[in-house]
């Protein structure tokens, strides 16, 4: 019999059926608020009940973030506590060991893996940890007993940057754990190699979602020339020397990606095919069509332009820039390649916003290949926003 628990009660309108068919999210609109619940402080388990009373699920709840409730478990008297954190975290780690050979992956991917907010990218022995929603920083501690006990793992670092975090009314300090981290870690993936910086870096330092599509681009990539946009830590250009590229041009505004991907380049005896150029990436494309560059294969990564729905309209025509000025730089024959992260931006109007935007540059030709996230970053069936990521191949005539 676990504690009583606050009870957080839903408003008749609101959608019971939705939740009980997995949907894990309550908005603030369909919450009854009164003193008791405004005065429970973030990240407080309850017992979420209908309109009618009766109990529905356990809980964690914020009075003032728009996403009130997220949904942790259908026993409404479930005990929250070491035990449930650890059947999670190992049906998490079950996955990921039966798909991947090495231990470089996300393990836990928030409302997909049963952890909602929950983020944490393995590298080896050391775990990049974001707790972005307020309930999982109350129980970081036992989250990070468990994920040391269940993966053998000595080294945590938190990551507390992200958007997400502030709207959870949570800080953004970063620290160290558990053990301890100093240089950036090598991660090997589609035969090439990347330099994670976890502490200095983007988000946990290394993009896990677009291993897959890395893959597809290096099978197209021998003998080409490829010019990769927004490349971070390397991303697709440094699968593609893997694979036997000709040449790569690496461009980021930021000089330690890009000094971090240039290493990945030496670290596999490509640095004599391999340039960087550190430039905001819309700058790039129009300086090197103006100087009559072309390449075989055209990749562009860029960071969410549409991270909400109220970014949606000038998110997309951001990407339909991208596509346009891309379009000119790829080589007759060649073969361009966008990609989104954007949740708001679907994959239809995420399409229909590159293929304006190639059209505006005066190119067409056939889409051959729709690419999404890896196996370690699952979907949560009732969640569209964790299908965020879409990459579309275009052959340019």
């Amino acid at each position: 019999m676990s504690p009583s628990r606050p009870i957080v009660r839903l408003k008749p309108k609101a959608d019971a059926q939705a939740l009980r068919h997995g949907f894990p999210w309550v908005y603030a609109d369909d919450v009854v608020f009164d003193r008791r619940t405004r005065a429970l402080a973030p990240g407080t388990l309850a017992q979420l009940q209908d309109a009618d009373r009766a109990p529905l699920a356990t809980v964690a709840f914020h009075p003032t973030s728009r996403i009130s409730v997220r949904m942790l478990d259908a026993d409404p008297d479930v005990e929250i506590g070491f035990a449930w954190l650890q059947e999670r975290v190992a049906r998490a780690l079950a996955h990921r060991e039966a798909v991947f050979k090495t231990p470089f992956y996300r393990l836990i991917h928030a409302e997909a893996d049963g952890l909602p907010g929950v983020v944490v990218d393995r590298f080896g022995d050391v775990l990049a940890v974001q707790a972005n929603a307020a309930w999982a920083e109350v129980h970081l501690n036992t989250l990070t007993d468990v994920l040391v006990e269940t993966t053998g793992c000595q080294t945590l670092y938190k990551n507390s940057g992200g958007r997400v975090r502030v709207q959870e009314g949570l800080d953004d300090k970063s620290q160290l754990l558990k053990g301890t981290l100093e240089a950036p870690i090598p991660v090997t993936m589609n035969a090439a190699t990347y330099f994670a910086d976890l502490i200095g870096g983007q988000k946990t330092g290394l993009f896990y979602d677009q291993r897959p599509n890395h893959a597809f681009v290096a099978k197209l990539s021998h003998n080409a020339r490829l010019l990769d946009l927004f490349c971070h830590v390397g991303g697709f250009g440094l699968a593609a020397l893997a694979a036997g590229a000709q040449s790569v041009l690496a461009v980021d505004s930021s000089a330690p990606a890009l000094a971090l991907a240039a290493e990945g380049a030496a670290h596999i005896g490509q640095a004599e095919k391999y340039r960087t150029y550190k430039s905001d990436a819309f700058d790039a494309m129009s300086t090197l069509a103006a100087a009559g560059e072309r390449f075989d294969i055209v990749v562009a990564d860029p960071p969410a332009f549409a991270p909400s729905k109220s970014t949606l309209t000038q998110g997309l025509r951001a990407y339909e820039r991208v596509a346009r000025l891309a379009a000119p730089l790829v080589a007759p024959g060649g073969v361009l390649v966008l990609c989104s992260c954007s949740h708001a931006a679907d994959l239809n109007k995420f399409r229909a916003a590159c293929i304006r935007g190639i059209g505006r540059a005066g190119r067409a030709g056939p889409l051959f290949y729709t690419g999404f996230a890896g196996p370690d970053h699952p979907v949560h069936p009732q969640l569209s926003e964790s299908a965020y990521l879409k990459v579309l191949a275009f052959r340019c005539p």
